[in-house]
């Protein structure tokens, strides 16, 4: 529909968006991309590892998750805070 995107028109499009936003937003927006990958690659991490753990260990030994605290950076404790696992009610 739209083809292939060509350096003139990527460049038009690099050129609006700092129009929009400004160049003073721009940091602060590519900075809190960051954070939300780094906070998305972490969790996929941990629930892989969760569903990893979950099918080797068995059923009837299970204990409460144990409560952990997602971090945005390194040293960012004002984006800190504690998570609950959600429990999976449909499994009996």
């Amino acid at each position: 529909m739209f083809g292939r995107l060509g350096a003139p028109e990527i460049i038009l499009i690099l050129v609006v968006i700092i129009l929009l936003f400004g160049a003073k937003k721009l940091p602060d927006m590519a900075r809190s991309l960051g954070k939300s990958a780094r906070i998305l690659k972490s969790e996929a991490k941990a629930m892989k590892e969760e569903g990893n753990s979950s099918q080797q260990a068995p059923a009837s030994n299970e204990q409460p998750p144990a409560q952990r605290t997602i971090k945005a950076a390194p040293g960012d404790v004002t984006s800190s805070r504690p998570v609950n696992e959600p429990t999976d009610s449909t499994q009996r």
